[in-house]
């Protein structure tokens, strides 16, 4: 028994190693020499695109949280006839948008520099460009990663958190990656921005007590409360100021006006009901704890070195 837990302590301590090894070889200048005008050039695609259309701010910062319970491009991979992907995932499908933003960019970026940027950090890079482009805090994103070569649908349903979860569901879900409770409260905030679908607040607004009685009354306008009838109708998750990367999105919390189960779960009575009062007042220690966290978040578990490769296109493997 000894020598079982002895093998069982250095198998982590391994695995802790190699995932310390593997976030060590990112580097913010990675690009400086065999791309320097790789950053600059999703910059500009960002900024165009969300000139365009505000929402698609936040449509790519979703696609970099939910390829990152794996920071790896992942997400990217289509379907095909022998392959089945993280796009059909209960959190995925029907609802991630952004791909043709990623992949002129991508396009941009091959012409620049073959085979040298991946979409993994492509991702990284457009998530921070998006939050700056809504008025947001920047951060400096780690580069390096590279791209799988595989996908994994039942590990997307089981990593993923979802709109009906509790604060405890939440709270698991995030430190199964590593992530504490103050990081999921900042990441959440990233609801202050982008439009969530019928179906996924549903059930909050028409049985939870949890909400305000007038919200729900007018969420209830463009939601019926039978399933199958508006499934896909638009709610923004912030009504305060549903384009711009602020901390309105905890005030509303504060008034019962978070518009996912999972959301207003965060000020419930809680754990987390303290976490959520210092955003909706500080703004400033919202904007430090979410670059932390998303930093922290985009560090997991990367592809480094030789390991995957460097997609030539983000939907398909090489």
């Amino acid at each position: 028994m000894a020598t079982s837990a002895s093998c069982l302590v250095a198998l982590v301590v391994v695995a802790a190693a190699l995932a310390s090894s593997a976030s060590a070889q990112l580097s913010s200048t990675f690009y400086d020499t065999s791309c320097p005008n790789a950053l600059s050039t999703i910059k500009s695609g960002v900024d165009a695109a969300v000139a365009q259309e505000a929402r698609m701010g936040a449509s790519l910062l979703r696609l970099h949280f939910h390829d990152c319970f794996g920071c790896d491009a992942s997400l990217l991979l289509n379907n095909t006839a022998n392959f089945t992907g993280e796009q059909g995932a209960f959190a995925n499908a029907g609802s991630i948008r952004g791909f043709g933003v990623v992949d002129s960019i991508k396009a941009q970026l091959e012409a620049l520099c073959p085979q040298t940027v991946s979409c993994a950090d492509l991702l990284a890079v457009i998530a921070r460009d998006s939050v700056g482009a809504l008025g947001g805090p920047s951060w400096t994103v780690l580069l390096g990663r590279r791209d799988s070569t595989t996908a994994s649908l039942s590990l997307a349903n089981s990593d993923l958190p979802a709109p009906s979860f509790n604060l405890s569901q939440l709270i698991t879900a995030f430190s199964n990656k590593g992530l504490d409770a103050t990081d999921m409260v900042a990441l959440s905030g990233a609801h202050t921005i982008g439009d969530a679908q019928c179906k996924n607040f549903r059930a909050h607004i028409y049985n939870d007590t949890d909400i305000n009685a007038a919200f729900a009354t007018s969420l209830q306008a463009n939601c019926p409360a039978t399933a199958g009838n508006g499934d896909t109708n638009l709610a923004p998750l912030d009504t305060t100021t549903p384009t711009t990367f602020d901390n309105a999105y905890y005030n509303n919390l504060l008034s019962q006006k978070g518009l996912l189960h999972s959301d207003q779960e965060l000020f419930n009575g809680g754990s987390t009901d303290n976490t959520v009062m210092n955003f909706a007042s500080n703004t400033a220690a919202f904007s430090s704890a979410f670059t932390t966290a998303i930093v922290k978040m985009g560090n997991l578990s990367p592809l480094t070195g030789t390991q995957g490769e460097i997609r030539l296109v983000c939907s398909k493997v090489n």
